[in-house]
């Protein structure tokens, strides 16, 4: 019989490995155990890129600066053979901060990268830019009458700049004809603005991130602000007329400027990525000791926002495989397929545990009646599988669009759940079912469908989400608990039933 000593030492050397790195980092660099006690600091990055056709250059981004909610705590730049200058802001022409980059000479796809910490702080109101001027140019016909009429109505039934804004809105929601004509003329936020000047509303069109922890290749949103005075404002949402600032938006660019301007290039596109981080108050005005290595530094926070953001959702697998793991060795659920319930766990995360159970309930059920109809055909597995999945494809979006058409937002949020997988697990209870009966179909499905719910509660966790992001050594910690679970040879719990007869007391003989 092999000796057990190798492998008992390789856990050991993996838990020692482990802790010793997760210690290390909480003393070295001051991380804390817990994510409670914490100022937030929200990263975000801006990555332009845009086709130089092998002349001069020069790109200014707008960039944001500290504003009532948030504190720019640091910015800095990755433009390999670019000049670069932040630009302060003119509050006197009403411009805001840029960020500007320029070289004599470039050819081809250029990246730049503008990388900025912003801390969240108490006040979610802005101060108060000055109002844009008035523009009242007029539009040329049959486009400056219907707007003029739409005015009209929307004049009658306001009393005051914002009720005209959130009446002007409810005219181009309702008046969808004039407002289809208008819309061929330009967007309906430029609309909005052009009508608000000419009713003497100074107005414009703002860009702000919606934050999200872990986000990435986002966008801009667009909101309309108006001006009642000239100390005080409110922002609209253009398609909804809803009025107020969200709690998670930050304004990157609020003086009527452009988000992007490149000359020298074509193809220009801004995108964004966010993380959100918990770090303690004394991190935030102490650097890194400067005697310490970097290498030594075990954190992903050096990568690049957008590399951040996905490992933010890796590093939590492992421990929901750790959790597939124990419920299968130790407890002895069945489910279907081995590592499906971590994908499906993810997906909730994505969506939300009450949408992602009746989603995935609803997907499969409908795709196993129609798995029922295509064994009836006699098809090879691959043709199958390729039908399944397409058929799994078909009913996400029909559910995505029914989901919006009923208003429930949270219910297109479905298209995050892994198609393939689920192709693949209807196939594979299809075949159960035909092989084994439903019976079977219901302990495995329902097993897969405890287990996510049960990874998912774990990996959903803020303090499992804080300690496996900032503590890379809990992933050795990880592997030895699965390696020592992997070597459980004695009963499951879920067996021990078979043995209840046995601690029953025996019948009395004397009697016979």
């Amino acid at each position: 019989m092999a000796s057990r000593a190798p492998f008992f030492l390789l856990v050991a050397l993996l838990l020692i490995a482990g802790g010793a790195l997760t210690y290390y980092r909480h003393h070295a660099f001051d991380v804390p155990w817990l994510p409670g006690d914490l100022r937030r600091i929200w990263s975000i990055e801006a990555k332009v890129e845009f086709f130089a056709g092998g002349e001069a250059v020069k790109a200014s981004l707008a960039i944001p600066d500290t504003q009532p909610g948030f504190q720019r705590l640091s910015e800095h730049s990755a433009s390999p053979g670019y000049g670069l200058a932040f630009i302060d802001a003119d509050a006197a022409l009403g411009q805001g901060r840029r960020a500007e980059w320029s070289i004599r000479q470039a050819e081809g796809l250029q990246t730049l990268y503008y990388r900025v910490d912003m801390l969240e702080v108490g006040g979610r109101e802005l101060g108060a830019p000055l109002p844009p001027p008035l523009d009242l140019q007029l539009e040329p016909e049959p486009y400056a009458s219907v707007a003029a009429q739409m005015l009209q109505g929307a004049t009658a039934r306001s009393a005051d700049a914002y009720t005209l804004a959130r009446e002007l809105i409810g005219e181009f929601n309702a008046q969808e004809q004039r407002a289809g004509l208008l819309l061929q003329r330009q967007t309906r936020l430029q609309w909005l603005v052009a009508l608000l000047q000419q009713a003497g509303v100074p107005a414009r069109e703002v860009h702000g991130l919606l934050l999200k922890d872990g986000r990435r290749r986002q966008e801009t949103v667009s909101y309309l602000q108006v001006f009642a005075s000239a100390e005080e404002y409110q922002l609209f949402d253009a398609q909804s007329g809803q009025q107020g600032r969200p709690e998670n938006l930050l304004l990157w660019e609020y003086r009527s400027g452009s988000i992007l301007d490149v000359m020298g290039g074509r193809r220009s596109r801004v995108s964004f990525s966010m993380i959100q981080q918990e770090v303690p108050l004394q991190q935030l005005v102490q650097a890194i000791p400067e005697h310490l290595n970097p290498l030594l530094n075990f954190s992903i926070h050096s990568l690049p926002l957008e590399e951040q953001a996905l490992f933010k959702g890796i590093l939590l697998i492992p421990v929901g495989v750790l959790v597939v793991v124990l419920m299968r060795i130790l407890v002895g659920l069945k489910t279907s397929g081995t590592f499906m319930p971590v994908l499906i766990a993810i997906a909730f995360i994505q969506t939300s545990l009450l949408t992602g159970l009746l989603g995935f309930i609803s997907i499969v059920g409908v795709g196993l009646i129609i798995r029922s109809y295509l064994s009836r055909l006699n098809l090879l597995l691959v043709a199958r599988i390729s039908a399944v999945i397409v058929t799994v494809i078909i009913m996400i979006s029909l559910f995505s669009v029914l989901a919006f058409q009923l208003g429930v937002s949270e219910g297109m949020k479905i298209t995050f759940f892994p198609m393939i997988i689920l192709s693949w697990t209807i196939e594979r209870m299809s075949i159960l079912w035909e092989e084994e009966g439903p019976h079977e179909v219901l302990v495995q499905g329902g097993g897969s469908l405890l287990v996510a719910v049960l990874a998912y509660l774990v990996m959903d966790n803020a303090l499992v989400r804080h300690l496996t992001f900032n503590f890379l050594g809990l992933q050795l910690v990880c592997m030895a608990l699965v390696l020592l679970a992997g070597s459980w040879t004695g009963y499951r719990l879920l067996e021990l039933k078979r043995f209840k007869p046995l601690a029953q007391p025996l019948p009395d003989m004397k009697g016979k």
